[in-house]
């Protein structure tokens, strides 16, 4: 068991040079990005659900162990609100089952505007098939409450620890035997860079909070100028240093060369 460190996607333009070399072309970049790092949070289903062989071709692409988390379709949660789950879960389930054994957690990132309702939550975490791992982002502060850390509770699902600015915008709950944290900007030059006492922190909050044997997965959602892949192998360190497994990242700056 370990601590898995990576970013949110990996198609950017911009990471050039700081994770990808001149010479390997973009259609390239999975396996790059999945040399230098054990594990990639996917945003593409949010904005347009795949197609299973889609699925299946980032599997082969890339190698035995590596895990892809996959953020839910808005259509399940910024569209449906979460209503009438079943359709949707069944479809996301079936097409990311193309990932095989690279199948890592689903992310619902529920809507700003979105005001608790646990009953309806309960209701879309109980169509996920058994097994499945799921983590919660709620981003209205309606739904810090006894009762909706008893739903996750109840059914295993991870409270998504999220950080904007270098704190968290969460409380620190730990309602399953795993975790998931996700990284949306820091405060440190240039920004949206983590500075290294915001990062330790973090490390020691995991530490604290998770026995060594837990997966927890961290996701650098700070894509701008790289900041992302630079503060994911930073925080590996600190991870580290906080005497926890950790997943490969790149060897810093320069590790495209």
């Amino acid at each position: 068991m370990t601590v898995l460190v990576g970013t949110s996607g990996w198609q950017y333009k911009d990471w050039r040079d700081v994770l990808y070399p001149q010479d390997v072309p973009q259609r390239r970049w999975l396996e790059e990005y999945a040399r230098q790092f054990a594990t990639v949070e996917s945003n593409a289903a949010f904005y347009r659900l795949p197609e299973e062989k889609t699925f299946a071709d980032w599997r082969d692409r890339t190698p035995e162990g590596f895990v892809m988390a996959v953020k839910a379709s808005r259509y399940l949660t910024h569209i449906k609100r979460l209503r009438d789950p079943v359709e949707p879960v069944g479809r996301l389930m079936a097409r990311a089952a193309g990932l095989g054994p690279r199948l890592g957690p689903v992310l619902l990132q529920l809507p700003p505007t979105l005001h608790a309702d646990p009953a309806l939550l309960d209701d879309c975490l109980g169509c996920f098939p058994s097994g499945a791992r799921v983590a919660v982002e709620p981003r209205h502060d309606s739904w810090w409450t006894a009762e909706i850390r008893t739903v996750l509770e109840r059914r295993g699902a991870a409270l998504c620890w999220a950080d904007r600015g270098a704190r968290p915008v969460t409380p620190l709950w730990r309602t399953a035997d795993w975790g998931y944290l996700r990284f949306h900007e820091g405060r440190a030059e240039p920004w949206p860079r983590y500075g290294k006492q915001a990062l330790t922190t973090w490390a020691w909050r995991i530490a604290d909070t998770w026995p060594a044997r837990a997966d927890v997965y961290a996701y650098f959602n700070n894509d701008l100028g790289g900041a992302a892949v630079l503060d994911a192998t930073a925080f590996a360190r600190a991870v580290s240093t906080a005497g926890r497994a950790v997943s490969r990242t790149p060897s810093g700056r320069g590790a495209a060369r």
